[in-house]
């Protein structure tokens, strides 16, 4: 008590204080607090009514901010006097309750000295409650494990190995038919940990190209302002390499431009020649770092590329042809395809007859698809020499590609085609995965933005899954959850199980699996944030939602405690039985329960599986547009066993 008076009284010296003076002198004590929280706490202990608090009232209003019943319970436990927590007590929990592996006396007292204010305690190396509800409350107790804040995967596989965070039409912020182009789509993306940006490239007017969506009225940007303001971001998260898509309809001359820029912007950033010691391999990103890797068609091969280096390629222009289908006629061929691989026909034609590198049955002489027409493309040879490890080639189908597809070509395929694929042909498209970069990108008709679940061809071993940025929501929930492993680089090493070519894994039908069973106590929540509709007494609940393979999908939530916002008490318990935690992801998603109009969203957190600390840890939620919502958290008890 003398401690905390010492601490408040000179700010009580000329009388009473407001509400504004209360959230600072709460902030000079440590203690975080929403100030729409600490409003109606204040008004519920301003007896006058005045708008000014005494200095017993102010203690009233800290008591019930920091001295949370669920924490002094665990307090108790183990303090022996139920005042003090003696070092020893301290190890006794951080190794019974905290998990931690390597404790030691040294981590005990860095703790106290760390989160203990009051100095005689802090010099007797020991714990008050106010330095335990300190640390508790702290980032060091928080549900994401610190080892995952940084890289430590290893990143000297090939590209190929790993997942990567890729964003569809970057520069849009809104729709796709109408809304604003804006570089804060690559800024913003960048900043998040993406790796793989898109960029539609057309004439435009004074021999500079632009960028916007092409037959929409969207609006446009430069060429050359859009790569400067990438340039400038680029590697402020992220070491690891980019990737520039280009989804280029320029004319040969303005791609010279674009060539130009590209190389006067990044400079000896720009990749533009294949590295000596990967001239028949996909490089890793660690041999990539500070890399920027631009992906588009290309002419000729890597060893001409070479060749050419550092000669004059001005007005030089070749030739591409490429399969043509308009979207009718592919989805009317896929839906024949489909229909003909579920007739007996189809089973008849298999036969015995297997792929002996996948096991996978094939069709002997038999190709499904009807001749395309051809279209010709005319490429700058400048602009073509800049593509090294990520050449643009059209999917034709596994076997074309088993057969004649090169180590740095790579795939775009669209969601519907890859989901069709994902359940028809799963052994096959995992092991095209295994070898050759594969992006899957929303469908045309998703005019408003929308995104598909990436979770599903994450499953099945896709790279790039690149999604809408600009549209908040569960998707994008599960990406920047996802990639919030490995420090956040924008590149996480895929399970071995989608890297090693003998297994035969089926995120569908899981035959050999090592299962954990996670438990999560959701013990209760603190300082939710308030709907438009409530004062601080809303009525709460949580969901806690599974993302991985099909059987491993499942979602339990809480029962709802009514008028409660500031600290709802659950103590509830949920068990999930989990076959393949190496890709799957936990969600949180607090709601306020509306009977007329629907549950409210309040905010969530989503983070990989094996991302998760164990013992009493604080869940931070943040809000449908990814913001912080700190202080804002759930406060759970987490214990998993495989």
């Amino acid at each position: 008590m003398r401690w905390f008076l010492s601490k408040i009284q000179d700010d009580f010296r000329g009388g009473k204080i407001n509400l504004e003076k209360t959230q600072r002198l709460l902030e000079k004590l440590d203690i975080r607090c929403s100030y729409i929280h600490v409003k109606q706490i204040f008004k519920d202990n301003d007896r006058l009514k005045q708008g000014r608090i005494t200095i017993e009232e102010f203690r009233a209003i800290y008591r019930i901010i920091t001295h949370r019943e669920e924490i002094i319970e665990i307090f108790n436990a183990y303090s022996e006097n139920r005042k003090i927590l003696l070092e020893n007590n301290l190890v006794q929990f951080l190794t019974q309750e905290q998990y931690i592996a390597e404790m030691s006396k040294t981590i005990a007292f860095e703790i106290i000295q760390k989160y203990e204010p009051i100095e005689e305690v802090r010099k007797a190396r020991q714990m008050s409650f106010e330095g335990f509800t300190r640390y508790m409350d702290s980032c060091e107790c928080l549900l994401f494990k610190n080892e995952c804040r940084k890289v430590y995967q290893d990143m000297t596989h090939p590209l190929n190995d790993y997942f990567i965070s890729s964003s569809h039409n970057t520069y849009l912020v809104s729709d796709q038919l109408v809304g604003p182009s804006d570089l804060w789509g690559y800024v913003s993306a960048l900043v998040k940990g993406c790796r793989c940006l898109e960029i539609d490239c057309w004439d435009g007017a004074q021999n500079e190209p632009v960028v916007y969506h092409g037959y929409t009225l969207t609006s446009k940007l430069l060429f050359k302002t859009v790569i400067q303001a990438i340039h400038k971001y680029a590697f402020m998260t992220s070491d690891y390499p980019v990737v520039l898509s280009l989804e280029n309809h320029c004319s040969p001359a303005q791609q010279e431009i674009m060539a130009d820029n590209l190389q006067t912007t990044f400079g000896e950033s720009l990749l533009s020649d294949m590295l000596a010691d990967f001239p028949d391999t996909l490089p890793s990103p660690e041999a990539l770092k500070f890399k920027v890797l631009v992906k588009n068609k290309k002419i000729g091969t890597l060893k001409e590329t070479h060749d050419r280096k550092g000669s004059d390629k001005r007005g030089k222009v070749e030739e591409w042809e490429e399969e043509v289908a308009d979207l009718e006629e592919e989805e009317e061929e896929e839906e024949e395809e489909e229909k003909f691989k579920e007739s007996e026909i189809f089973e008849s034609v298999l036969g015995d007859n297997q792929d002996k590198e996948t096991g996978v049955k094939k069709l002997p002489g038999v190709m499904l698809f009807k001749k395309k027409k051809t279209r010709k493309l005319k490429i700058a040879l400048a602009l073509s020499d800049l593509v090294i490890y990520t050449k643009a080639e059209k999917f034709k189908s596994f076997q074309h590609s088993r057969l004649y597809q090169q180590f740095n070509e790579n795939n775009s395929i669209g969601e519907t085609q890859a989901r069709k694929l994902s359940k028809l042909r799963v052994h096959e498209f995992i092991f095209h995965t295994r070898k050759f970069i594969t992006r899957i990108y929303p469908k045309a008709t998703r005019a408003d933005s929308s995104n598909f679940n990436p979770q599903e061809f994450w499953n099945i071993g896709c790279q790039m899954v690149a999604l809408n940025f600009q549209t908040p929501g569960l998707p994008m929930d599960l990406q920047n959850g996802k990639f919030l492993d490995n420090g956040g680089s924008g590149y996480i090493l895929k399970p071995h199980f989608l890297r090693e070519s003998e297994s035969y894994f089926n995120p569908s039908d899981i035959k050999e699996s090592m299962p954990i069973t996670l438990t999560i106590r959701l013990i209760s929540g603190i300082q939710l944030p308030l709907t438009h509709s409530s004062s601080n007494k809303g009525d709460t609940l949580v969901i806690i939602e599974v993302f991985g393979v099909p059987n491993d999908q499942m979602k339990q939530q809480t029962r709802v405690i009514k008028k409660n916002a500031f600290s709802p008490r659950w103590n509830e318990t949920f068990t999930f039985i989990i076959h393949v935690p190496e890709l799957a992801l936990i969600r949180f998603v607090v709601e306020s329960q509306s009977l007329i109009a629907g549950n409210e969203f309040l905010g969530q957190y989503t983070l990989p599986l094996l991302c998760m600390n164990k013992g009493y840890r604080r869940v931070p939620l943040f809000s449908r547009m990814g913001e912080s919502l700190e202080p804002a958290s759930l406060f759970v008890y987490v214990w998993y066993v495989r």
